[in-house]
């Protein structure tokens, strides 16, 4: 592609997606303009809240496998992306580990069901890898022996959500790209001109353009735990609610999370509280003594079938939209395939993922 370096890209969102695409349109060589309805910190932003585990195997026991090819292409592609980034970001790829109790054993053969049936439909993943009590033990000494098997899932990841929101503002700023922060609007406010690509990433702000997005309320709790040892993320199976908990840098933890169909923005619930916490302490009972940091609420955008989707509505008009709870998992797939359908109208990667990319007409 032949760059116009006098073109000009208007994004309306920062939120993860947002903020990648602002960079990754600077890069190019864009002049870039960015609204959004909140500020630096992402504070009305799903990303803001999320645990942003990178986990495409132990996810496919949620979700499609358009959502788990994504990831897989995510993964590879974050090492990449972070190192762009003018600030550090951590970012961890020691796998994941899933625990249950004795009396949860048949939704961990379920469990166990369904990532056998996703590997053997994409066979380049991992397989799982089941432990006994001494081998989870000797991965996760924290552990020490409180649970009598396990999975191991190699290769799956993490970053930490917040650092990676403040390097790419800082990135934004040294690309040069313009942002208006707390400056909510709409593509009609906007109305750059033909030649100009105006892309939303505005999540639930775009429902009266797309009106087929719902918010799915979701609880995360981040605590304080220095006592607490365990090394990469973790998750409890169970047939209510499943738990994981993501280790962060200076003995945080996020514990979540967690899905609830409503809009409902007010504080989290008692009952989701004492699940998350109590479900935490079960793992492990240093988070009996953890310091509770906050407990976040969030929206996440979600499109009836739970799956992304990417519409170009007009020429040079595109909106990104319906991450649901796969932000971090899927989003440098879903900016590669953006990229591609705004070089060509269209995107391999997209066709090969089996992503929604739609061409629409208001």
């Amino acid at each position: 592609m032949t760059i116009d370096r006098n073109s000009t890209a208007v994004v309306l969102g920062a939120g993860l997606m947002g903020r990648l695409l602002a960079c990754a349109l600077a890069q190019r060589g864009h002049r870039v303009e960015v609204f959004d309805a909140g500020g630096p910190l992402a504070e009305n932003a799903a990303a803001r809240v999320a645990a942003a585990m990178l986990a495409p195997l132990a996810e496919s026991a949620v979700t499609e496998l358009p959502v788990v090819r994504m990831g897989q292409h995510a993964l590879a592609r974050w090492p990449e992306l972070l190192a762009t980034l003018a600030q550090p970001v951590f970012f961890q790829q020691s796998g994941t580990v899933v625990l249950w109790h004795r009396q949860d054993a048949a939704e961990a053969e379920r469990f166990s069901g369904q990532l056998a049936r996703t590997t053997t439909a994409l066979p380049s993943l991992p397989h799982a890898q089941r432990l006994n009590a001494a081998e989870l033990t000797a991965l996760e000494p924290a552990l020490d022996h409180r649970f009598a098997q396990g999975l191991y899932l190699p290769q799956e990841g993490q970053l930490d959500n917040r650092e990676l929101l403040a390097a790419l503002a800082h990135q934004m700023l040294l690309l040069g790209v313009t942002v208006h922060w707390n400056s909510p609007r709409s593509p009609a406010e906007v109305d750059p001109g033909p030649d100009t690509w105006l892309f939303d990433c505005r999540g639930l702000g775009a429902q009266p353009q797309w009106g087929a997005l719902r918010g799915v309320r979701g609880e995360v709790a981040r605590v304080h735990a220095p006592g607490v040892s365990l090394s990469r993320p973790t998750r409890l199976l169970h047939p209510r609610y499943p738990l994981y908990i993501a280790p962060k840098p200076g003995g945080m933890f996020v514990i979540g999370a967690t899905e609830i169909e409503s809009d409902d923005l007010s504080p989290a619930s008692v009952r989701s509280t004492l699940e998350l916490l109590s479900a935490a302490y079960t793992v492990h009972p240093g988070f009996g003594e953890a310091r509770i940091i906050e407990m976040g609420v969030q929206l996440r955008p979600t499109l009836p079938d739970n799956l992304p989707g990417i519409r170009l509505s007009a020429p040079r008009r595109m909106q990104i939209n319906g991450l649901y709870r796969h932000g971090f998992l899927i989003a440098p797939a879903m900016l590669d395939a953006a990229l591609q359908a705004m070089d060509n109208g269209r995107s391999a990667l997209a066709e090969q993922w089996g992503l929604s990319l739609q061409h629409t007409a208001h």
